[in-house]
């Protein structure tokens, strides 16, 4: 096992750890973590990635059920076109996707440099949204759920797209949606997105399954370490101040996201 290896199981623990700390963004670092850590190839990682961030997720949700903070009725209107979508993106629309996308001036936008530019763009999306994030009083107390049907069916299908391209969780899509369209409290749009997040990706690996050759040892291992990083991340919750940390990654995850664009293009 070389340095990188180990440094790629490490990299499965801070993956748990920061879903449990803050309860997203850990999704945004498993394809970094497997492309340039574990040497894994971006179509396999992004699929790899929907399977840990779908069990991960899972876990989280579990343990909010019995503090009944997740809204099931909500789930199931947002997480039916989000399984389709990242389903028949998984199995249809990344496979389709050309082996050289197009060339610009000698440089060829390969698959695989596209997947990860595309990735990096959206951990810049990502990081600003938690850089800039505010604390305010707004949808803090429990109101009657309503329903924009259009709306939420649409960002559940734009949601499931991106899942199945860059296999992460979109819960910083997911959560605005559900406190704007779903007129959720905070607390309870991110225990649903959890279990919204946990379905898709799992769903979304299954259309992987039927493409791709799987190597269940190690992703069992790197799945177990994240669960694992989540507990740990849980307990640390208790001694830090959530926000700074948010605000601390997003600054993290946005130096890694203009270093992947670098790197590709570079």
């Amino acid at each position: 096992m070389d340095i990188l290896e180990i440094l790629g199981y490490f990299g499965a623990l801070l993956i748990g750890v920061v879903l449990g700390l803050i309860g997203g963004g850990g999704s945004i670092l498993t394809v970094p973590v497997l492309v340039y850590l574990m040497a894994i190839n971006p179509v396999t990682a992004t699929a790899y990635s929907l399977f840990v961030v779908g069990t991960s997720a899972l876990v989280g949700a579990l343990r909010n059920i019995p503090k009944n903070l997740i809204d099931f009725r909500t789930a199931i209107v947002f997480a039916i076109p989000a399984f389709i979508a990242v389903y028949l993106t998984r199995l249809y629309l990344v496979p389709a996707i050309p082996e050289e996308i197009f060339s610009v001036g000698g440089f060829t936008v390969t698959k695989n440099i596209g997947i990860m530019l595309f990735f990096a763009i959206i951990m810049v999306v990502a990081s600003i949204s938690m850089i800039r994030e505010k604390e305010n009083g707004r949808n803090t107390e429990v109101k009657k759920v309503s329903y924009n049907y259009p709306l939420i069916i649409l960002e559940g299908s734009l949601v499931g797209l991106l899942t199945g391209i860059v296999g992460a969780g979109g819960g910083f899509l997911i959560i605005p949606a559900l406190v704007i369209l779903a007129k959720l409290p905070m607390k309870k749009a991110v225990a649903t997105s959890l279990l919204i997040i946990a379905f898709k990706s799992l769903i979304g690996f299954i259309g992987d399954v039927q493409n791709l050759e799987i190597d269940w040892v190690f992703l069992l291992i790197f799945t177990g370490i994240s669960v694992a990083g989540i507990f740990l991340g849980v307990y640390l919750n208790n001694f830090i101040n959530g926000k700074r940390l948010k605000k601390g990654f997003g600054w993290f995850v946005l130096l890694m996201g203009i270093y992947i664009i670098l790197k590709e293009i570079l």
